[in-house]
């Protein structure tokens, strides 16, 4: 994908189903996935933009959902967390939960011991486990080495996704691809036209699906190939862009800083 400046044209009239990644998307990534926090201007966006969806709007994130309910407190939307192995349906329904197996359990505990004094944060998300190697750029590929020798000591069904500051571990029905496609065939988001924002190699899969539907992708801060159809500079620019496209008086009217 080439990138060049202001050559997509504005977000067409149409029926939309808005889906979005949150770290890196909406919000700067931190050393820490818990140093980061949310304006009540987001929240107020949020709230907007699923009201004049009609609530078609779903977070489609990394994160747990327990997670991010607590990151956006009091805000609560459809949501699919740990990459569609969490979902909850409806902002106020229940959730449906992923454990954490013992193996997986086993194998955090040992990359603790290994890793976790040297500034690298290892989280653990039930069945997905991720290594963060931002506050020490220079380990992720001793990270990427011990979660990559795991597999062979873990049932199968299980894959590793290296993104741009640390590794995951996760099994393979965790697909942000398969948790849009699920929402689309639900109320409201039914026959509505995807849109999806992300940032990172674990969007990819996300990307691909909404392009078969005929929808609009969007790659924040692109780094490399991507799948995305089209990109944003940076998380500023993304919050911009879903203001300007469904959350003004004259929504679907402008893609500031959208570019082919």
């Amino acid at each position: 994908m080439n990138i060049q400046a202001d050559l997509t044209p504005p977000l067409p009239a149409g029926r939309w189903a808005l889906f979005l990644d949150i770290d890196g998307t909406l919000l700067e990534h931190a050393a820490h996935p818990d140093a980061v926090s949310v304006s009540e201007e987001l929240r107020v966006l949020l709230q907007t933009i699923e009201r004049r969806l009609d609530g078609a709007l779903a977070f489609i994130t990394g994160r747990s959902i327990a997670a991010v309910d607590h990151l956006f407190d009091p805000l609560k939307l459809r949501i699919a967390g740990l990459y569609g192995l969490e979902h909850r349906l409806l902002p106020d329904g229940p959730i449906e939960a992923a454990d954490e197996p013992a193996d997986m359990a086993a194998l955090a505990d040992e990359i603790e011991l290994e890793l976790a004094s040297q500034a690298v944060y290892v989280e653990r998300k039930g069945p997905v486990l991720a290594v963060h190697t931002r506050a020490a750029p220079h380990l992720l590929a001793r990270a990427t080495k011990l979660v990559e020798q795991a597999l062979d000591r873990l049932p199968k069904g299980y894959r590793v996704i290296a993104g741009n500051a640390g590794v995951e571990l996760m099994p393979l029905e965790a697909a942000k691809g398969a948790a849009i496609r699920r929402f689309l065939q639900l109320d409201p988001f039914t026959g509505r036209r995807p849109v999806f924002l992300g940032d990172d190699t674990s969007d990819e899969n996300g990307f691909e699906t909404v392009n078969a539907a005929g929808g609009i992708s969007i790659r924040v801060k692109p780094q490399g190939e991507t799948a995305a159809r089209f990109a944003i500079e940076d998380v500023a620019g993304a919050i911009a862009w879903l203001e300007a496209a469904f959350a003004e008086p004259a929504a679907q009217a402008s893609s500031r800083n959208l570019v082919a």
